[in-house]
């Protein structure tokens, strides 16, 4: 008799899961060492982590290699948080508000702030930041409706970037805080009669040219 069986997934040998760990250890610790100081040594991610630096070299070959996987990483996230928002079906303004509040929590636009134009982008990196593109385009057709006529896609790269300045010493303390003045810069998207927004909103060109150094 022949069927159908639910495999479950093979689990990790004993060395392959401790170095995914290993791996999710050195990736944060980077995250942390050069969004504090982008100009530290690699060195200082081994210590960080608590690693030997020929652990660190066996899976990244140099500083700018791990800063390539850092930033396509926080990429990733922001083209998975987009397709998210795409698929959902609630109202609008609820799906928009609700985006914005998962990026402003994942922070990735810090990773920008600290390391564009840091290292030299691959060409996969640019593919995947054209479909981005192409996903918050799609986004901002569906709820432009709810927001101020005089807003541009583009403006919400910038938005991003401004509450990831915001930054204390006690993490739970600055994500409280980003998110209050989220809520402040949510209340002003709103479409509703007010003063037109000064000056053009930026270019997809002008917002890519500084990635490259």
């Amino acid at each position: 008799m022949t069927g159908t069986t639910n495999e479950s997934p093979t689990p990790l040998s004993g060395r392959r899961a401790q170095a995914a760990r290993n791996d999710e250890v050195i990736l944060q610790s980077a995250r942390e060492v050069f969004l504090a100081d982008p100009g530290a040594p690699i060195t200082a991610v081994a210590k960080h982590a608590g690693v030997g630096i020929s652990a660190l070299y066996t899976r990244y070959g140099s500083k700018e290699e791990m800063l390539r996987k850092l930033c396509n990483d926080g990429l990733q996230r922001f083209v998975d948080e987009t397709e998210a928002a795409l698929a959902d079906e609630r109202d609008e303004w609820t799906v928009f508000a609700d985006y914005m509040r998962r990026l402003v929590l994942a922070d990735t636009s810090s990773m920008t702030l600290a390391l564009a134009g840091s290292f030299t982008p691959t060409p996969e990196m640019f593919a995947l930041a054209e479909r981005a593109n192409e996903l918050i385009a799609a986004l901002f057709e569906r709820v432009k409706g709810e927001l101020r006529a005089d807003l541009d896609r583009h403006d919400l790269s910038l938005i991003f970037e401004q509450i990831a300045a915001i930054k204390l010493a006690d993490r739970s303390r600055t994500e409280q805080l980003r998110q209050r003045y989220l809520g402040i810069v949510l209340d002003g998207l709103r479409a509703r009669d007010g003063e037109d927004l000064p000056g053009p909103p930026p270019g997809w060109e002008e917002l890519n040219r500084r990635w490259i150094p």
